[in-house]
């Protein structure tokens, strides 16, 4: 019965002999991760694991040591998010045993932005029971509320001149701000101190754009020809091509547009800098002020250590571009494919989308063809290319030549003015709007020629459509799903940026032209697309490719190895991902597939759940494998281990995303799935070293193009690599240093 499964636990744990501690940590950890999964024969709902957790007796008679481990203050956090179970009496008693573990549960349930919730009314009356310990903590809610109420009223005010315009006519006000407040001073390379970064405007258009979708009638997204000529002609055309006989530019609306997107900007800070903040960065304080909050730095280490991940990130961003550039110099196919128009802007393209594609295969285990939400089988480096080379055109037709114009004319509507007329004088009328568009017919016969293989000299169109699939947000399905409330994970814009409304196609050019589109594929495919079918066959991929690398360097490994049964006392210790044996070393491997966050709130939910969770089964595996290794002579015998000896045993979570890097969990190191294949590999000087971009390199595979007796370049073993070198590479953050 469920009732008493964690009371159950908690019970066998202290059978064995461990400490009341502990056996809470084992109960609470089994709550966290979701277990059991079923009652019976059916499968166990989260209201009825809630209930059955907060009932356990276990709970009351627990020391506050115990309420201090994270995985308690955890499951308190979890209990203070939902709202569909009500246990108010274990509130009260752990805000009189471990009040500050309450507070921070309170926080890491995000309460302070849901103060409408049952949860919180439960802590708000806390105040009044025990004011020397919870009235602080109150006013502090209390102010954000009200900071938060503000800033929203504001926003519902300023939507109101915006209600009727459509989705395309806010892209025409969107596309006018970009080109006025963003471009000038990123084309010129100047900083902008006082002026929100690039991907803060382009959030708050996001968010701006989903309450248009969630509220706008549907036909304002049945786009027409007749539609789209009349909106542009209404709100975009008066503005580059200013006439004293037709109506002229609504700069009421454009004005109003600007003032709705300086308040969301606001917001978005708001929340993502203050309320999540206070809420996930255990790195700061709030202090109350009076009515008004200060921040106070309390880690500066945790401070560090985040801004570090960040710079982490950019230089491996780097790094598979130098890896693109390095396989496109040694393809001749690849190279001949590249237009010798604009060729630095095409030779860039198609590196970056050739680093992408190695990044793909070789970190999150992608195979050559996946299938679009749409159910078409797309190549994914023709995909990856496709978007390269939209960005590098966007970049050399739309950019340039507007820059070229702004420095001529002074105003950013004017060259924008001169850059669509320069269009509409081609021969064949180009598109150069700040918004473009296409019918899909139109756009499937410009991909095609970038889908050219030896066996298509022409290009496929099928395969074109099917590149299109995967890059296109469906505008008319997203609005019925916002105006429904049924929307679990909404698609940003950047990752799929071809825009659908009705049978027309859309693109920004001012966004294509400097977006990420590495970050775009990986997003969407495992953010977007993490329940795909090709999911879980794409983690295998990642285990046996890391495998082979291991193997490249003399190690003996067994990937996906399931211990035979009655190997360990823990029949729960599951299947092991890797293991890698060199040298009297074995190395303990659990391996991690998500996707590249940028907020503190979706990173401490991936610390909490995907890298605690990754800890707790280690915590587990590491005794199982060394109990199976003194029983089972041919697990020694397949890793090649002496049977005299006792191998020394390193374990590690192995993770795909950057964040947490290098921190401990139960005691065992996170690191980047990367960093272990560059340190395996040998080649940091791709990290920070172009100038050293087509000398010889390190040992690897065709890509890094060697001599087989080469002198690795700044390699990371001097005196030749060894089973205890990686290992200290790895534990040192060996490849990082001497990287800027």
């Amino acid at each position: 019965m469920i009732g008493a499964y964690y009371d159950t636990a908690f019970d066998a744990a202290q059978a064995q002999g461990l400490p009341v501690e502990t056996a809470a940590d084992y109960a609470a950890s089994a709550f966290l991760d979701g277990k059991p999964t079923r009652q019976g024969k059916r499968k166990s709902s989260g209201a009825g694991r809630h209930a059955a957790f907060w009932a356990s007796g276990f709970l009351r008679t627990l020391p506050v040591q115990a309420w201090q481990q994270e995985s308690l203050g955890l499951a308190l956090a979890r209990y203070l998010g939902q709202d569909r179970f009500a246990c108010p009496d274990i509130v009260a008693h752990v805000a009189k045993l471990a009040p500050d573990v309450l507070q921070q549960a309170a926080r890491h349930a995000g309460l302070v932005l849901r103060q409408d919730s049952a949860r919180w009314r439960e802590m708000e009356a806390l105040a009044d029971s025990q004011p020397e310990t919870f009235f602080e903590f109150v006013q502090l809610f209390r102010i954000f509320k009200q900071a938060h109420r503000l800033r929203v009223d504001e926003i519902e005010r300023l939507r109101q001149p915006l209600a009727s315009l459509t989705p395309l006519d806010l892209l025409a006000y969107a596309s006018l701000y970009a080109f006025e407040h963003l471009l000038p001073d990123l084309l010129a390379g100047r900083d902008m101190p006082k002026a929100p970064h690039a991907q803060e405007v382009w959030d708050a258009v996001e968010d701006i754009l989903a309450w248009k979708l969630g509220t706008c009638d549907a036909a304002g997204l049945r786009l027409t020809d007749t539609a789209i000529a009349a909106s542009l002609r209404q709100h975009l055309t008066p503005f580059l091509f200013p006439s004293s006989e037709a109506p002229g530019p609504r700069h009421d609306l454009y004005a109003a547009f600007a003032a709705l997107l300086d308040a969301q900007i606001e917001l978005d800070a708001f929340i993502s800098r203050s309320a999540e903040a206070f809420s996930y960065d255990d790195g700061i304080r709030f202090v109350r002020q009076g009515e008004r909050l200060e921040i106070i730095e309390v880690d500066a280490q945790a401070q560090a250590a985040w801004r570090s991940d960040g710079d982490k990130l950019n230089r491996l961003h780097q790094y598979w571009l130098y890896r693109g550039m390095d396989a496109l110099m040694v393809s001749p196919e690849l190279l001949a494919l590249v237009s010798p128009a604009h060729l630095e802007a095409n030779l860039q393209a198609f590196a970056k989308a050739l680093g992408t594609w190695l990044r793909l295969q070789e970190v999150y285990g992608v195979a050559e063809q996946v299938r679009s939400e749409a159910g078409s089988s797309v190549d994914v480096f023709r995909a990856l290319l496709a978007t390269e080379l939209m960005t590098a055109f966007y970049i050399e037709d739309f950019l340039r030549p507007y820059h070229q114009h702004l420095q001529q004319l002074g105003h950013p509507w004017l060259a924008l003015g001169r850059l669509a007329f320069g269009g509409l004088l081609q021969p064949a009328m180009q598109n150069r709007f700040p918004v473009t568009w296409s019918d899909r017919a139109a756009k499937i016969a410009r991909i095609t020629p970038w889908t050219v293989t030896p066996e298509h000299p022409q290009g496929q169109a099928r395969a074109a459509d099917a590149i299109l699939d995967f890059w296109t947000s469906d505008w008319d399905a997203l609005s019925v799903q916002l105006r429904e409330g049924n929307i679990a994970l909404r698609p940003r814009w950047q990752e799929r940026p071809v825009l659908k409304m009705g049978r027309h196609l859309f693109q920004l050019p001012w966004m294509m032209a400097v977006q990420n589109n590495a970050t775009a594929a990986v997003n969407n495919l495992r953010r977007l697309g993490a329940r795909r079918n090709e999911a879980r066959d794409e983690t295998r991929r990642i285990e046996e490719r890391l495998g082979t690398l291991f193997e490249r360097r003399g190690f003996r490994v067994l990937v996906g190895h399931d211990l035979p049964s009655g190997a360990s006392d823990d029949a729960d210790a599951g299947e092991i991902d890797l293991l890698c044996a060199l040298e009297g070393h074995l190395l303990i491997l659990e391996l991690k597939s998500t996707y590249q966050r940028r907020s503190v709130k979706d990173a401490w939910m991936h610390r909490t759940s995907t890298l605690r969770k990754a800890g707790w089964q280690l915590h587990k595996k590491v005794p199982a494998v060394r109990h199976a290794l003194r029983r089972d002579a041919a697990l020694r015998h397949a890793l090649a281990l002496p049977p005299e000896a006792e191998p020394q045993i390193t374990a590690w979570i192995i993770d795909t995303s950057i964040e947490w890097d290098h921190q401990a969990f139960r005691g065992f190191l996170k690191v980047s799935l990367e960093e272990i294949q560059i340190a395996l590999r040998d080649d940091r000087r791709w990290l920070s070293d172009p100038e050293g971009l087509f000398r010889a390199a390190c040992v690897g595979d065709a890509t890094t193009r060697l001599a087989a007796d080469s002198e690795p370049i700044d390699t990371l073993y001097p005196g030749g690599f060894s089973a205890k070198q990686f290992i200290e590479v790895i534990e040192t953050a060996a490849v990082w240093t001497g990287t800027a």
